[in-house]
């Protein structure tokens, strides 16, 4: 696969796609008026203790308490399971993958923290909406093949690494090597077949790092910043710049330059894969990204069978509707009905990538009849979501085709991002029919001069409204006039809403 990273960089945002085999796949922005603090360190006071909700509120600095529940303090190691669960996804049993998923027993969130305690904490989400953020009290500072975790004993090997001997291999390697037994590392999906060296070198950096940020946070007020964390290129850098990718483009000379003397100290090897922009035409524009953008902002996204997905984001939940549209099939109905479910699963899946949509997320495939027909698009679905790097967890599928599955929410989503509610609608997605608000002003007419007695009324509508009323409701019209004996008049007015 193809894999490429694009970076546009201008003076109102930083903006970052991976494109795989020329398709979007990721996109990354980052607003130079707005602050972005997911995974900043803070030294905080508690401000309230809610034992109902097991939870604190933290003053961090920001308009908004931080949220803190009690499981982002008092932890389980199986709550790292995530990371280092041996046991594949497909060998578990229901009953297996529901215990998973069942609230573990923590301590009374009063014995763990007190009102006007100082607490040091890491952004784990940032604030959405109406919502202040949310922190942990487990540190996390990521380096380029680990995870360090000072807080925690735990040795875990990402899920993506799927191969049991290797797995194996790097948890013995880093229980051997790492110097505190009292501190945990993740192994990242970009150490599989690193040796010692390596590891050597990325926890002398994260251990070295994690001292000064201790040393700061104890003569440091409360509340207050500790640490921020890398910027969006940088964190792209770090997060998903690989060998595997053929080459890293940015349209900006001045970080190009700090990009190449970044990489000198973490990654000389990929130095040669990064590239300087310099043509006329906008890079986004250029490499197609600026068309798949809005395409990703749509509710509905076509198939290439000619089937289609209909994508619709609430608080809630987001839910996704899979319809065979213009697709009929040259087999019998279960066949392709099965090739439209297969055929959605991938958008799907990209589509989820793409939007950053988390949370709950219901999927209404066609009902499928066979057994075997629900299976392999569960597995297929299992499949795509591998390259997914959020956290997704799947549930099985119901008799009414509905899959249950949650992904891993830490930031708005592209929508939320840049997109706001229709000033219309106030985002409900509709209004009033023009034929329904016609009526409506005619009904208005009888009261207006049922109360008032007038002799003129005139009737400022918005174009399509007026047209209706003055070409479907001029009979009407003619006949209220008689009957409420009054001059009525229509006018056009374009600033004014449909309704």
């Amino acid at each position: 696969m193809l894999k490429e990273i694009i970076v546009s960089e201008d003076d109102y945002e930083s903006r970052a796609a991976l494109l795989e085999n020329k398709v979007l796949a990721e996109l990354f922005i980052e607003r130079k008026s707005e602050r972005y603090i997911l995974g900043n360190i803070y030294k905080g006071r508690v401000t309230s203790v809610l034992p109902g909700m097991q939870a604190a509120f933290v003053d961090i600095g920001l308009d908004r308490n931080a949220f803190l529940h009690v499981s982002d303090v008092a932890h389980h190691l199986e709550e790292f399971d995530d990371f280092d669960d041996t046991i594949k996804e497909e060998n578990k049993s229901s009953e297996q993958k529901k215990n998973e998923h069942k609230k573990a027993d923590h301590p009374s969130i009063r014995d763990l923290l007190k009102k006007g305690q100082e607490v040091l904490v890491q952004i784990d989400k940032e604030p959405m909406d109406t919502k202040g953020p949310r922190v942990t009290a487990y540190i996390t500072l990521p380096g380029r093949y680990l995870v360090y975790m000072p807080t925690v004993e735990h040795i875990g090997v990402s899920r993506k690494i799927e191969d049991d001997a290797e797995r194996q291999r790097l948890k013995e390697l880093i229980e051997k090597i790492r110097p505190n037994k009292n501190q945990g590392f993740i192994v990242r999906t970009a150490a599989a077949g690193k040796g010692e060296d390596e590891f050597r070198s990325d926890i002398k950096f994260l251990m070295d790092h994690w001292e000064k940020i201790n040393q700061r946070s104890i003569n440091a007020p409360a509340p207050s910043l500790i640490h921020e964390d890398l910027g969006l290129i940088y964190r792209v850098i770090r997060d998903i710049f690989t060998q595997e990718v053929s080459q890293f483009l940015i349209d900006s000379k001045t970080e190009y330059d700090r990009i190449l003397e970044f990489l000198d100290s973490l990654l000389p090897a990929l130095k040669n894969k990064v590239k300087l922009y310099d043509k006329e035409e906008p890079i986004f524009e250029f490499y197609g990204i600026e068309k798949q953008i809005k395409k990703a902002l749509r509710q509905k996204i076509w198939l290439k069978s000619g089937g289609h997905i209909i994508i619709n984001q609430t608080e809630a939940l987001v839910s996704i509707d899979v319809n065979t549209g213009k697709y009929v099939g040259k087999e019998n109905a279960d066949e392709t009905i099965l090739k439209t479910n297969i055929e959605a699963v991938s958008e799907i899946a990209r589509q989820l990538r793409l939007r950053d949509l988390g949370g709950i997320i219901i999927v209404d495939f066609i009902d499928m009849d066979k057994e075997e027909h629900k299976n392999k698009v569960l597995k297929t679905m299992e499949e795509a979501l591998k390259r997914d790097r959020s956290r997704t967890n799947i549930l099985q599928i119901t008799d009414l085709g509905l899959v249950e599955m949650t992904r891993q929410r830490t930031k708005p989503s592209l929508g939320s991002m840049l997109c706001e509610p229709c000033p219309y609608c106030q985002g409900d997605g509709i209004v009033l029919s023009q034929e329904s608000t016609s009526i409506s002003i005619l009904r208005e007419i009888k009261a207006v001069c049922a109360k008032y007695n007038e002799k003129h009324i005139k009737v400022f509508a918005s174009p399509p409204v007026a047209d209706r009323l003055m070409e479907e409701y001029k009979e009407g019209i003619k006949e209220l006039e008689l009957r409420l004996n009054t001059k009525i008049s229509v006018a056009e007015d374009p600033d004014l809403h449909i309704e």
